[in-house]
């Protein structure tokens, strides 16, 4: 297997919270050591309950958020190691396409300009070549060119988040990160814009970051898929052999929640009990434990380490005391 375009290795972003009337400081976990890879053509799923870190992760890979730790390795250049001028020079080759279309697109420009921005940020070419590159962008997310003089409220939501992605093609990047890109759109737009998404895999050069809460949308567009609670990635592997046969009881729960389509027909899954602990007090062990229905003691003890499961050709791993040799029952 070639170099992967992306790797994550230990990347952290804690935060320290003042607690009200107190001189004490917490700290939050926002993101705690995560790792993972991503290769060319290829797009990794990130997937995991409100609140448990994934939005966070994304804008610290792309240094939209300073990382407490780690490094993110971008097509051989080390992203969080880069000066300012480097890191600008870098953005480039990275961009984000944001959740909410509404908020991510400035009411004061037309839509040419706003497409055209990042050109004019970097200096690529003269301003016709740029006003040329931005109509074929537009055509190429299936606006035309007729949208360039118009302003973001005369389009609707689907239509927003097109201008949104041609925005974040205008400098070819070699990683795109989508945000939930998806879940503020009308059910009918979705698919629309999802096989947009999916095109861009087309190109060998190129990964996504696909974060969703749609299981079956990840498993339509990503070959891996990473599992996230509190801060941590507890499961990772091919979407295939994740969906089907998850090993890390959040993720067999998640599945679980997702409702059947046929009127009469039971799940027969058991809801998760109990709440989702605060990331400023987080439960000692594994942070799951307070809600797992097949927590074992040492799951109140310790912290599990990750585990590299047999039987695939790509790595699946998982941190679950379960699969551990060591507590196997």
């Amino acid at each position: 297997m070639s170099d992967p375009l992306l790797q994550v290795c230990g990347l952290s972003r804690h935060f320290r919270v003042r607690r009200p009337g107190r001189g004490t400081q917490n700290v939050l976990r926002a993101v705690d050591d995560v790792s993972f890879s991503l290769q060319r053509g290829q797009a990794f799923g990130l997937v995991g309950e409100s609140g448990c870190g994934k939005s966070t992760l994304a804008r610290t890979l792309l240094r939209l958020i300073e990382p407490t730790a780690g490094r993110v390795n971008l097509a051989g250049v080390e992203i969080t190691g880069l000066g300012r001028r480097a890191l600008k020079r870098a953005r480039g080759s990275m961009q984000m396409i944001f959740q909410d279309p509404f908020a991510s697109l400035s009411p004061r420009r037309t839509v040419e300009q706003i497409v055209r921005e990042p050109m004019d940020a970097h200096r690529l070419g003269d301003r016709r070549d740029r006003s040329k590159r931005a109509a074929g962008l537009l055509d190429r997310v299936g606006l035309g060119p007729a949208a360039l003089d118009r302003f973001p409220h005369e389009f609707s939501g689907g239509q927003r988040q097109r201008i949104g992605i041609a925005r974040a093609l205008a400098l070819e990047p070699a990683l795109i990160v989508a945000d939930e890109a998806v879940s503020s759109l009308d059910v009918s737009v979705q698919s629309q814009v999802l096989n947009l998404l999916a095109s861009l895999k087309q190109d060998p050069g190129v990964g996504l970051i696909f974060i969703s809460h749609d299981l079956a949308v990840v498993q339509h567009i990503c070959e891996t898929v990473g599992v996230m609670y509190l801060g941590k990635l507890v499961e990772t592997g091919p979407t295939h052999r994740v969906l089907s046969a998850p090993a890390h009881p959040y993720t067999r729960a998640l599945l679980e929640a997702v409702p059947v389509p046929e009127p009469g027909r039971r799940t027969g899954h058991r809801s998760l009990q109990g709440e989702v602990p605060s990331p400023l007090t987080p439960p000692p062990g594994c942070p799951f434990h307070t809600r797992c229905p097949k927590a074992l003691p040492v799951c109140r003890q310790r912290r599990p380490r990750t585990i590299e499961l047999l039987g695939g050709a790509q790595p699946h791993r998982v941190n679950c005391h379960l699969h551990d040799p060591e507590f196997e029952t």
